[in-house]
């Protein structure tokens, strides 16, 4: 989910709990646990914000891209990857 978050399509709690069908109570302390291991950055919405909470944008670091990669070659499965073996790239 926040690998394919862009500027024009971020990242906030609520739609990463939609899009992964998880819970907050799942969603949140990982996403804490990323931030205290600088994996990602948390930017506080600005602006009008009528009828709801004010969002928190996430978006990885360079440590949590790099994290990111490594487990995508070390559990391809995980993200819906073929291992090299399977006739996949990962």
């Amino acid at each position: 989910m926040l690998m394919a978050s862009t500027p024009d399509d971020r990242a906030w709690g609520l739609k990463i709990c939609e899009e992964t069908e998880l819970g907050s109570g799942t969603v949140y302390p990982i996403l804490e646990r990323m931030l205290d291991a600088g994996w990602i950055t948390r930017t506080e919405e600005t602006g009008e914000h009528p009828g709801r909470p004010k969002r928190y944008y996430y978006e990885l670091t360079a440590a949590g891209q790099r994290a990111a990669h490594e487990a995508r070659e070390r559990k391809p499965r995980f993200f819906g990857l073929r291992t090299a073996a399977e006739g996949g790239s990962a």
